[in-house]
Order: C-alpha cells, then sequence, then structure tokens
C-alpha cells in the first residue's frame, strides 16, 4: 500500500509483566458515574441516561511520562479513574456478557480543562474542546484479567504532591464495568483495542505546572507523571 503522507503510529499502552503492548483503537469515558462527583458538580444523577464522551487515541501518555499543560485554559483539573481494556466488542452487548470482553485494567487521569467545559455547557454546547485535547489521558501499564482477576471494591486514589485529593471505592460506581460496556454498546460497536474510563469521585481540583501525581488502583496499578 502507498500512503499520500506517511502514518502516524498506532497509540499503545504497555501490557505489564510482558514485552507487548496494546493497540489503542478508541477511548470511550463515562462522566457522572460517582454521585459524590456529579454532586460537587452541581448535576444531577440519573442512571437512566449514562453521558458518554470520547477522547481520541493518540491523547494517552505512557510510561509515567511527562504531561504537558495544554494551551487555552487556567483551569486544568485532574479526575482520576479505573480503566478498562477491550480485547473483544460488539453491539448490544448483555450485562451478563460483558466481562467476557475484558482484557485488562489500569488506573488514569481524564485530564480536564474545566473553564472551557463549564463555557461550553452554559451554551449547550459540546465538550470536546474540554477533554479530547492533546496529552489529555495519561495511563499506567494495563494489566491482564488472567493475571489479576476483575477488581472489585479496591480503592481508587490520587495524591498530587504528597497530598491526597481523590479517594473512594470501586463499589461506589453507580454503573459497574459491565453495565457499561453494555450501555456502550448499545451506542457504538465496541472493538478490540477500545480503552473505557469508567468515571470519577469527588475531589477534582487544579493541577499546575510542577505538580506531582500519584494515581493508584490498589493492588493493581498505579501511575505517576508530572505537570510541566
Amino acid at each position: 500500500m502507498t500512503y499520500a503522507i506517511a502514518p502516524h503510529a498506532n497509540a499503545c499502552v504497555p501490557v505489564a509483566g510482558t514485552d507487548m503492548r496494546f493497540p489503542v483503537h478508541r477511548i470511550y469515558c463515562i462522566g457522572r458515574n460517582y454521585a459524590d462527583h456529579a454532586h460537587e458538580m452541581g448535576s444531577v444523577v440519573d442512571r437512566k441516561n449514562p453521558i458518554f464522551f470520547a477522547k481520541p487515541a493518540d491523547a494517552i501518555v505512557t510510561s509515567n511520562g511527562d504531561v504537558p499543560y495544554p494551551p487555552m485554559t487556567n483551569e486544568l483539573h485532574h479526575e482520576v479513574e479505573m480503566i478498562v481494556a477491550l480485547a473483544t466488542g460488539g453491539r448490544d452487548i448483555a450485562v451478563d456478557d460483558a466481562l467476557e470482553h475484558v482484557y485488562a485494567y489500569g488506573v488514569g487521569l481524564d485530564l480536564t480543562r474545566r473553564d472551557l467545559q463549564l463555557i461550553a455547557k452554559s451554551k449547550g454546547n459540546p465538550w470536546d474542546t474540554a477533554k479530547g485535547f492533546d496529552c489529555s489521558a495519561p495511563v499506567s501499564d494495563l494489566h491482564r484479567v488472567r493475571d489479576i482477576g476483575h477488581p472489585d471494591c479496591i480503592g481508587l486514589r490520587l495524591s498530587v504532591n504528597g497530598e491526597m485529593r481523590q479517594q473512594t471505592e470501586l463499589g461506589n460506581m453507580l454503573f459497574s464495568v459491565a453495565e457499561i460496556i453494555h450501555e456502550l454498546s448499545r451506542f457504538y460497536e465496541l472493538k478490540s483495542g477500545d480503552l473505557i474510563f469508567t468515571g470519577t469521585p469527588a475531589g477534582v481540583a487544579l493541577l499546575n505546572r510542577g505538580d506531582h501525581f500519584h494515581a493508584e488502583l490498589a493492588g493493581v496499578a498505579t501511575l505517576e507523571g508530572r505537570i510541566i
């Protein structure tokens, strides 16, 4: 095949304990999946209408890399989340079958230009510029289900400069992993290589240049990085 221009390298994430890398197809995110975060943002929790949005696959930052402070914002916020990586996909996946599609888990940050998001929300506009910017998705190495099983009711934490900012347990998610996969598959044909960010708890706050963050999915994955 001859390309008109040089093709870009595919985004991929290291698989823990191996020399393999997980090729990323799409990044899906769910909003308002922890009631305390929805409340701190002044939003209403509605289990009948899950809120989904996306980030570009090449927004990932891997291997505990530095994260550049993005342009066009003065309010960069952290949102720590468990990440789900899919080995297989499909449409209209049943809740009871959903976990069979999961390849691995990790932890990451859904970085958000909060000022842009609030302006967009006030005008009824899309959130794209607030969520889908360059380097907006730092992610840990992925840990395979075959090695760790499916995480259940374990801790999810984020500290910044040694200060705990966000802390919860996965059992507090309003939509479980299986339910998220089911609901997403009603809107999209999920495919191998998809990453799913599963929502953030309360405590979202500012990140500044020079800040060091440490995210942890207890006993499973850790992620560190610095805002530069």
